[in-house]
């Protein structure tokens, strides 16, 4: 179940950083406006997506944020090209243990 919640999230992570990075090209880069269509759909996906896990709605926003903090810098390092520091790794290596152990009572609340 760890395997599958977390590959989930990630790809729910990426769905909510693309739906909200199209924009920001567009408002702080002078990207094309079209770059909203793209968004929205990556938006709606994104919440689609949340709503697969089993758990109630305020358990999976609580476990989801632990794996947007590795995904969100994971998208620092590759697409933005910053290098990330021990601080940012420790931090998410924090915030995916939260995330597991909010995952891992899931069953017992």
């Amino acid at each position: 179940m760890f395997i599958k919640t977390t590959l989930l999230f990630f790809i729910t992570a990426l769905a909510e950083i693309i739906g909200c990075f199209l924009p920001w090209l567009w408002l702080r880069k002078g990207g094309s406006i079209w770059l909203l269509l793209p968004a929205t759909l990556s938006l709606a996906l994104f919440v689609w997506l949340l709503t697969l896990h089993p758990a109630a709605s305020g358990r999976v926003y609580a476990a989801y944020g632990g794996v947007y903090v590795l995904t969100a810098l994971l998208w620092l390092r590759v697409v933005d090209g910053v290098r990330l520091t021990l601080f940012d790794w420790t931090g998410a290596l924090v915030a995916l243990c939260g995330m597991l152990i909010i995952v891992a009572g899931w069953g017992k609340a």
